[in-house]
């Protein structure tokens, strides 16, 4: 892959990986107008080059929620940190219900990335959904089993390219009740051990291909084959604007301002959907 392009894409994951727009959207739409990706054609995923973007976005996550990361860690050890230790539960339950989506309906999300079409038109989707906590009334609740159920059914659904991660677990969040703060903030810590399961899974399937012409590799193998000049160079960039990004998001959402990503998404899916169309 050529240097701008690898840099180009980095910037795009970083962004959408918490902008409320749709990273997997973005990047399978993004790819299509590089000419990385061949529609209506065979198109193999640069998988090395998705584990490492994995990489450089979980980066950034974890450097601007590093007191909170610690505090988590300091609870498994400490008695008397009883919220954080709650805190964990409802993250593990938040994440169950995208893992059984992924287990049950994997073969289905894997072909939604060929059809620009229809990952425009979920870019549409999730504006929508964006504007959805513009009509409910503000409580000021903290994450509890409901909101953390509800929070991770909204991430379930965003496996689908062009459905938001991080619009849809907000979204969740506030009308569950969750104070704005609290709802971004769980979603981003959410996206944790989801990002890290997009490496996993993808390292996997680097290292244990579905097409027989290519052959197996060994962990080591997958994981160096990651690490080449464009590929780093595309990390690095996701790692800066995906801090930068979260950064942009946590103060939307004090502000209250989360629709305002919506008019993007629909001008977006609605120019994609009119592109792509027409071939």
């Amino acid at each position: 892959m050529e240097l701008w392009k690898a840099i180009i894409v980095g910037i795009v994951q970083g962004l959408a990986e918490f902008l409320p727009v749709s990273s997997s959207g973005h990047i399978v739409l993004t790819q299509y107008l590089l000419g990385i990706r061949e529609e209506g054609g065979v198109h193999h995923p640069d998988l090395s080059f998705e584990i490492i973007l994995h990489l450089g976005t979980l980066v950034s996550v974890l450097i601007f929620f590093r007191k909170s990361l610690w505090a988590l860690t300091e609870s498994l050890y400490k008695k008397e940190m009883v919220e954080e230790r709650k805190m964990i539960m409802w993250l593990g339950i938040a994440t169950i219900p995208a893992v059984v989506a992924a287990l049950l309906f994997k073969k289905y999300f894997d072909a939604a990335p060929g059809k620009p079409v229809l990952v425009s038109g979920l870019l549409i989707v999730t504006g929508l959904i964006l504007f959805v906590p513009r009509f409910i009334k503000g409580r000021k609740s903290q994450v509890g089993l409901k909101s953390s159920l509800i929070m991770g059914i909204g991430q379930a659904f965003a496996i689908l390219p062009g459905i938001s991660r991080s619009g849809s677990t907000i979204a969740a969040g506030l009308v569950s009740g969750v104070k704005a703060e609290k709802a971004a903030e769980f979603s981003f810590l959410m996206s944790i051990p989801a990002i890290a399961g997009g490496f996993v899974l993808t390292l996997k399937d680097k290292m244990r291909p579905d097409d027989e012409a290519i052959a197996p590799m060994s962990f080591w193998e997958a994981l160096q084959s990651c690490f080449n000049g464009p590929y780093i160079a595309g990390a690095i960039a996701s790692a800066v604007v995906g801090l930068f990004a979260i950064y942009l998001v946590m103060g939307a959402v004090k502000r209250g301002k989360l629709e305002y990503f919506s008019y993007y998404c629909f001008v977006a899916g609605i120019a994609g959907m009119i592109w792509f169309s027409k071939g």
